[in-house]
């Protein structure tokens, strides 16, 4: 399971002495408790991996929206800061599907749906994200949807 690697990591962090991997991998581990704690009244639980993959994903998404304005205001070292985080991140992420293969899986799933304008759009990214979810960064993909429905 991943967040038994991602637990395997800490220990193997601490005992290397990597300062910023620790950190940055038991900020990771907070958050999946955090989300744990939240997931507790809810009628149904997720996949374990299912609930990595999404905490990872959004805490990704965060790092980079901070790289970018870091850097927008000239705040090197905080972007660099933020790019150790994000890369030790993305080592637990599954690996992403290429454009290529996301222009395909649009294209298949558009065909087997029908769909032919951009109203389908909806049923489309819905149906992506649930085929390939873990492997999508859907804000890339919602462009592509876009593209191949005009």
């Amino acid at each position: 399971m991943l967040r038994d690697t991602i637990k395997a990591a800490q220990v193997s962090a601490m005992k290397a002495g990597d300062k910023s991997r620790l950190a940055a991998v038991r900020l990771i581990l907070a958050k999946l408790k955090d989300k744990d704690i939240e997931l507790r009244t809810a009628s149904s639980q997720p996949e374990d991996d299912t609930l990595v993959v999404d905490v990872l994903q959004k805490m990704a998404k965060q790092r980079r929206e901070s790289i970018t304005m870091f850097e927008q205001g000239g705040r090197q070292e905080l972007a660099d800061a933020e790019k150790a985080e994000l890369a030790v991140i993305e080592e637990f992420m599954p690996s992403q599907m290429s454009e290529a293969d996301t222009v395909a899986a649009i294209a298949a799933i558009k065909a087997e749906l029908g769909a032919e304008s951009i109203k389908d759009m909806g049923k489309v990214i819905a149906e992506l994200k649930v085929r390939h979810g873990s492997q999508l960064d859907m804000g890339k993909a919602s462009g592509l949807v876009k593209a191949a429905l005009s």
